[in-house]
């Protein structure tokens, strides 16, 4: 009723305002993308056209309403079935624990108090503000977030350099057998060769 009473304002028959809101919302979407404006857009621009067809008699009125709530569900539907927007998420925004792990490389040098780095799966912006642990890092490098630092600032560490427990064990194990080391080391050896062909 109130489009009704706003349509007989502006001297606009309903589904001409139709139309117009459509239109609006669809060009409002253009303005900020993932507002889902369109979803409603497309629907009252489809009810609109239907209306044009049909006229405003009682059934052109039904045939107006069930147009709107079928197109409405359509493009939600599709919307979110075909990932209009694209990236399944990947676009957003992502808390930083879940920084940890990430790998990226090196835009702007990276020292142990500024730099930049682009992450593989940084989210929206995947350019963050960077910190080396020990070394500079230079440009290009590939590395990997180690501490996301729950701030704006993420520390990172140049891929090949990272060592993880397995590594430290296989070079505690070499040092060993080169120093000399006891039995249990070469049994240790022997498990680690076994478990590397398995």
């Amino acid at each position: 009723m109130v489009a009704l009473q706003l349509g007989d304002i502006l001297n606009l028959s309903l589904p001409v305002l139709l139309l117009l809101a459509g239109t609006g919302l669809i060009v409002a979407e253009a303005a900020i993308p993932g507002a889902h404006f369109v979803v409603l857009g497309i629907a009252l621009l489809l009810a609109g056209l239907v209306g044009l067809v049909v006229g405003t008699t009682a059934l052109g009125l039904l045939a107006m309403t069930l147009t709107l709530l079928v197109a409405g569900a359509a493009t939600f539907f599709a919307f979110r079935e075909f990932d209009v927007y694209g990236g399944g998420g990947a676009g957003r925004t992502r808390d930083s624990d879940s920084l940890k792990g990430t790998t990226g490389r090196v835009t702007e040098r990276v020292t142990t108090a500024d730099g930049e780095v682009k992450l593989d799966s940084g989210g929206f912006n995947p350019y963050y503000r960077a910190r080396a642990m020990d070394a500079d890092i230079p440009v290009g490098t590939e590395v990997m977030v180690v501490d996301p630092g729950g701030g704006n600032v993420i520390t990172v560490e140049p891929v090949d350099a990272i060592e993880d427990s397995i590594d430290r064990e296989l070079r505690r194990d070499r040092e060993q057998k080169t120093n000399g080391g006891d039995g249990s080391a070469s049994g240790r050896r022997d498990e680690d060769r076994e478990s590397e062909t398995a």
